[in-house]
Formats: structure tokens, C-alpha cells, sequence
């Protein structure tokens, strides 16, 4: 792969992880769900470096991501200093520092408790890219956390 081909790729990357982010930003979860590969995964872990949860397939994350969310919610996520490491013409991986913030109408839990009503994260996703018949999706993606703010 020469110099071009590699910026090309960085770029077709970045695009990758801005639909991501934009298709959560819109709640459209089949969009997001269609970035990944057929066996792609998404784990988000607490601050503590502890896994919330993995989701293991498109569906699974279209599924989950919507019902953690909440009904009414407005989100926004925000990437920045990205790092893309092209390993071949068919597998990439990448750092980008990220900010989101979810802003949702006040509920409770299903044993009467207060959930939040906006939170405010920092962190990292990483995700692995492999390319599929022409297309760049993510086969696994993990996001870290430093620091996540909440109100009740």
C-alpha cells in the first residue's frame, strides 16, 4: 500500500466512525447496526475499566443501544485526535478520543429508583475495521471511559 492508498484509507475510516456517531446522535440504531460486520461487536466499559456489557452482532446493538438509551432522549457525541493504524488493505485499527452527552425526561427504574437524567462521558473508542466486499465496517469496537458525570 503506497502513501496515498493510506491516507485514502484513513480517511474512508474517519467517515466510518463520523456515521457511527451520527446515526447515534439521530437514533437511527439501524443505520449504527449496518456500520458493523455480520459478527461485529460493540463493548462499552464503566470508568473503572470493568465491562458494561458486550453486544455480540448488528442486531444485538441495535437493540440494546435504543433500550439504554430511553424514550425522549436527545444525544450527542463528539470525536477528536484520532489514531489509524492501516495494517492491510483489509484490517485497520483506531483510537479516537471521544465526548458524549445524554440528556434524557426524568424515569425510574423497574424497582422505583431514580435513573438519570443527563449524562456527560469522556473516554476512548478503539475500534478494529476490516473490509467487506469493498467496504470498511467495524468488527469490534470498544469504548473506555475516564470520567462519566451524571444528574439525577
Amino acid at each position: 500500500m503506497n502513501a496515498m492508498e493510506r491516507l485514502s484509507t484513513i480517511e474512508e475510516l474517519r467517515r466510518v466512525m463520523a456515521r457511527y456517531v451520527y446515526a447515534a446522535d439521530h437514533q437511527n440504531w439501524s443505520e449504527l447496526a449496518s456500520l458493523f460486520t455480520e459478527d461485529g461487536t460493540f463493548t462499552p466499559h464503566n470508568v473503572d475499566g470493568t465491562v458494561l456489557r458486550t453486544m455480540g452482532s448488528p442486531a444485538e446493538i441495535a437493540a440494546t443501544i435504543p433500550v439504554s438509551v430511553g424514550p425522549g432522549a436527545v444525544l450527542v457525541h463528539h470525536l477528536f485526535s484520532d489514531e489509524i493504524d492501516v495494517e492491510s488493505d483489509t484490517s485497520a485499527r483506531g483510537v479516537w478520543a471521544m465526548e458524549d452527552l445524554i440528556k434524557r425526561p426524568a424515569r425510574t427504574d423497574a424497582d422505583g429508583r431514580p435513573e438519570f437524567t443527563e449524562m456527560h462521558g469522556y473516554g476512548h473508542y478503539r475500534p478494529r475495521f476490516t473490509k467487506v466486499d469493498g467496504t470498511w465496517k467495524i468488527a469490534e469496537l470498544v469504548l473506555t471511559r475516564v470520567r462519566v458525570d451524571f444528574t439525577h
